[in-house]
This record gives structure tokens, sequence and C-alpha cells, in this order.
């Protein structure tokens, strides 16, 4: 069974179409990336997930449960297992990154400040940003902000991470290790992943799947060899547009 389905899902605002019908699912263990022009509901569909938005049609399932018709305490359980990683990073300037990758285990378990140092250590070491434990956001670069926000989302053993333009506002050498460690997350830890990206180099190397969706519709959704070499009309116009990225 598909890990996240979307299904015929319709979403609105101020009676603009963002989402129009999108449907696609998502394999256990699965990296793909969504892809397509801006303001087309990428992002917009990253939220549906743990119902930060829901649907005004349609359905969104995680492991089987709708997340729009579930309760409190099954909603709750589902954000427990997926971790967020937002676009700009979202930590908090006033803690350091050690405080910061925390926090969630400090406010949402009962686990004793030994296990919550071992988690944070953890996760820490697993995106390479050990060294910049004691620093304050502001003291470290952009690119380790962004790691810092993915220790974050993996430090409660995350089964999925969602990521929001995981590269943006990085420089190519920074947004390389960015996506690496997308991929290395994947394999060591069997995460799965759902990535909202403009690099669509990124993406052809990370990626099981590329989805490209536009005016809220799924276009097409193949693995990167097949996606470069698709014959459907839009799908060749979207690579001609990013062009300047192969």
């Amino acid at each position: 069974m598909s890990l996240v389905v979307f299904d015929e899902v319709k979403k609105e605002f101020s009676g603009r179409k963002v989402l129009d019908g999108l449907s696609f699912e998502v394999e256990k263990g699965e990296v793909l990336a969504l892809v397509g022009p801006s303001g087309t509901g990428k992002s917009v569909t990253l939220k549906h997930i743990v119902r930060l938005l829901t649907p005004d049609d349609g359905r969104v399932l995680v492991d089987g449960v709708d997340v729009s018709e579930c309760s409190s305490r099954e909603l709750e359980s589902i954000r427990r297992r997926v971790g967020y990683l937002f676009q700009g990073g979202a930590l908090l300037a006033w803690m350091t990154v050690e405080e910061n990758v925390a926090l969630p285990l400090r406010e949402c378990t009962s686990l004793s400040e030994e296990e919550i140092d071992e988690r944070v250590a953890k996760a820490l070491a697993e995106v390479e940003l050990t060294d910049a434990a004691e620093k304050y956001p502001a003291e470290i670069s952009g690119g380790m902000q962004k790691r810092a926000g993915l220790a974050r989302a993996i430090v409660r053993d995350s089964d999925v991470v969602l990521y929001d333009e995981p590269t943006s506002g990085l420089d190519p050498v920074t947004s390389i290790t960015i996506n690496r460690l997308i991929r290395k997350l994947n394999r060591e830890l069997g995460i799965t992943s759902i990535v909202v990206t403009h690099d669509l180099q990124g993406a052809l190397n990370f990626a099981d799947r590329i989805l490209l969706i536009k005016d809220g519709k799924k276009v097409e959704c193949l693995p990167p060899a097949q996606f470069v070499e698709s014959e459907n009309p839009v799908v060749r116009e979207f690579l001609v547009a990013m062009k300047g990225e192969l």
C-alpha cells in the first residue's frame, strides 16, 4: 500500500484554483521530487499531508488514514511520523542549534534529558553538523541553517520528511550538499522523502521519481531517466524552460 495518496484533491484560495484534481501516490522508502512552475501548488501540496491545509474536495491519505477526516489523536500520531523542513529553516534565533533540534523532543515527548541529548547528537551527526551544536543561527551559514532544520525534522525518528525548497537561496556547492543529504537519509534511515524543488538538476540526481505539476494537476510522474526523455509536450516545454539547470 502506498504511504501517501492524493486522490482528486482540489483547493482554492479566493476563487483561484491552486490544486485541481491532483492525484498521485508515494511509496514507502521513495524519494519523490515535486517540480513545476512557481505558483502551481507544490508547497500547498505538502501542507495537506500534515493538515496545515485541508482539501476543498478529494482525499489525502497517510498510511491509509484520511488526514482530513481523522481524529485529533490520529492526526497527532501522523504528525509524529512526519518531519517538515520549511523553506526558511524556521530556527529560533535565541536558541542554539542543539536547542533548536531538541525543541520537538522537549515539547512533544516525555524523554529524559539524557535521551534527548543522545537523539540530538545522532541527528546532528546524520546531517554533518556536530561542530555547530553550540552556535546560534546567526552564527552559521544559510546551508548550515538548512541542515539544522533537517536535523530537527528527523530527530523524532520520522518515517517521512517533507522538504519545501531545501536549496532555495543557497549557492550551487551548498545545494549539492543538501541534495546529497536527502539521498543519504533515504538510504541510511529509510526515510520517505517528498521534495518540493526548483533545482531540477538536483532532483535528477536524488529522486526515484519526478512529479511535474502544472495548474494544480499532475502532468507526469516518472523516474529521472524517463522524465528527461518524455514526449509529453508539457514536460518538453518545462525541460526547455529549465535547460539552464541541466
